[in-house]
Formats: structure tokens, C-alpha cells, sequence
């Protein structure tokens, strides 16, 4: 029989105790793949997968059923991108530094301007052991040279040149970054500790979206089927006690961030969604991961809960 999901049927799961692999029909079949520290993120770059961990940074090129490390120069990896034209392979890391590859991972150089911003000095957060993180990395196929950059904490700051130079892109911007989202080669969505901010500009300036919303901790915001996704706690983790856990909500957005609506889902509000992904690009069949290990499942309006795994999910991608 023809399975019905395309291109693939398969969830890759990264928790704060490794990689899962799990049929999207099935979720509780899943099987830990990668034994690893906490995944930090997972992308997929044409049939290449990549997750970005604790313990290094790995690829699989084998729908996830394997990994192989790659050996970046700092173990902790938060982030990885490929370029558009698919040449370079960059790794941003616990402290934060940025690593190029040109050899498809076999051997990488850092990327030294990105330690070279006025604001470097200023990058640094006790509960991170008083240093920062690349969290975030991202390119537009449309500007494939423009590299833009989220630092947990840090701010914004964007490369025009593939990552050699770089421009700081912070002002009016919460320096709190964990996630940024492109919409366009000029649009992004930053996910921060203090709300949600949008850029038209490649983050020369920054508007703080919602004035609705009474949730500020963002983690990540996604864009799937024209509707944009972002979930929130009412406040950093260390409030993330008591009978409301996170005392989370999740809102959806159908006019590019302008308005933000919110939306019930199973788990709230003591469940935050941590995690995004969608069957493929223009489906409103989103997929969702939370802090308590649940898979959820958006079609037509509902959201509904289609599984578990045991741990907190940090990223998802279909495999």
C-alpha cells in the first residue's frame, strides 16, 4: 500500500536524551537512534539530516537510521546550517563560535569576525555558565551569501559575505535569541526570552509583534501551508512550576505575524510546544513537539495529541 505521507512517513525526534525515529502513524513505535546529550536542533538539507547536539554535531544520510559525527572543533553544537548552493556546512556552538566546512564536514576552519562584533564582550548569561551560544542559523536561497545569526545571548547579527565579516543587527531587538525564522531574504521572526520580533529589513530595525499576547518566553516560531506557528510560557524555565507547569499557549498567525490568535491544544497549559514541523511545505498538516515528550497533530483547526516519547523534544523533522 501507498503510504500517504510524502516524501516521507518517517518523524526524526531530537529529546534531551538523544535522537528518536518513529513512524508518523505510529509515534509510540519509536526507537532511539542516537544515543547522544541533549539535540539542540535537527535539519535537513536536500537528503542530508543534521543534528545539532551536545555532544557534536551529526549527519545521516540514511533517512536517520544512522549517524556519523563530524567532528566540530566544540563539542556543544547548537546550530547548523548549509548553504543554499549546498558548498558550505556551518556549525555555531557552546561558547559561542561559528565553524565553516567546505569539505562536507571532514574539516573545518572558524569563522573568526564573528568574535570580532562590538557587542562580543557582552555575550553572556549565568544561567549558561556565563557565556553564549550560536542558537540559531539560517540563509535565504534568495540571498544565498547572507548568513544570518542568533545568539542565546546575544542579539542578531547578519554576514553578507558567506560568514567572514559580520554587522551587528540587535538595536530593538530582546538579545535573549533562541530561534530566527525567514520568511523572506529581508523577513525574519525572532523567538526570544521577552516576546516575539519581526524584521523587514534583514534586522536593521525590529517590531515586537502581538501586543496581545500575555506570553513572553518564545522558543521557536514556524511558517507552514501560510500560516505561521510560535508557543509560549508565561516566563523563563525557572518559573516552570507549580500546577500550570509553563502555564503555556500556543498562537497561530494567518496574516504574517501581524495579528496572532490563540489556540487550544492537548497538554496546556502546563505542556509547552518546543518543536515544529510539517509533513511538507504547503500542508496545514503541522507537526508539534513539547516539553513533556508529546507529538502533536494540526489538521483542519484541532490540534490533537498522536503520541509520546521519554524525554523533552527540542526539534523535529521528517525523516
Amino acid at each position: 500500500m501507498t503510504s500517504a505521507h510524502h516524501p516521507s512517513d518517517t518523524l526524526l525526534i531530537g529529546t534531551n536524551k538523544g535522537l528518536y525515529r518513529a513512524p508518523i502513524d505510529d509515534i509510540d513505535q519509536s526507537n532511539r537512534v542516537l544515543e547522544t546529550s541533549a539535540v539542540m536542533r535537527i535539519r535537513r538539507f536536500g537528503t542530508d539530516h543534521f543534528a545539532a547536539t551536545r555532544s557534536g554535531l551529526f549527519r545521516s544520510n540514511d533517512h536517520g537510521k544512522t549517524w556519523h559525527n563530524l567532528q566540530v572543533p566544540q563539542k556543544e553544537v547548537f546550530s547548523v546550517l548549509r548553504s543554499p548552493d549546498g558548498k558550505r556546512l556551518y556549525a555555531g556552538t557552546h561558547p559561542a563560535h561559528l565553524y565553516l566546512s567546505t569539505d562536507k564536514g571532514q574539516t573545518w576552519e572558524e569563522l573568526r569576525g564573528l568574535q570580532e562584533l562590538p557587542s562580543r564582550s557582552s555575550w553572556h548569561t549565568p544561567r549558561h555558565r556565563n557565556e553564549a551560544h550560536v542558537r540559531s542559523l539560517g540563509a535565504h536561497p534568495t540571498a544565498p551569501d547572507r548568513i544570518i545569526a542568533g545568539i542565546e545571548v546575544g542579539g542578531v547579527h547578519v554576514s553578507e559575505d558567506s560568514g567572514k565579516t559580520w554587522t551587528e543587527r540587535r538595536d530593538g531587538l530582546h538579545d535573549d535569541v533562541h530561534h530566527v525564522l525567514l520568511l523572506s531574504a529581508d523577513e525574519y521572526i525572532a523567538s526570544t526570552g521577552n516576546g516575539l520580533y519581526r524584521t523587514q529589513d534583514a534586522g536593521r530595525s525590529w517590531t515586537r509583534l502581538g501586543s496581545n499576547l500575555n506570553h513572553s518566553y518564545f522558543r521557536e516560531a514556524f511558517a507552514a501551508g501560510g500560516r505561521i506557528y510560535a508557543a509560549a510560557a508565561r516566563s523563563a524555565p525557572p518559573t516552570w512550576g507549580g500546577n500550570k507547569g509553563a502555564d503555556a499557549a500556543l498562537f497561530e498567525s494567518d496574516d504574517r505575524g501581524d495579528t496572532f490568535h490563540p489556540v487550544s491544544y492537548p497538554g496546556q497549559p502546563q505542556d509547552l510546544v518546543l518543536a515544529w514541523t510539517a509533513i511538507d511545505k504547503e500542508s496545514e498538516d503541522v507537526l508539534a513537539g513539547t516539553r513533556n515528550g508529546n507529538i502533536l497533530k494540526r489538521t483542519k483547526e484541532k490540534w490533537t495529541k498522536i503520541g509520546t516519547v521519554p524525554a523533552a523534544i527540542r526539534s523535529l523533522s521528517i525523516a
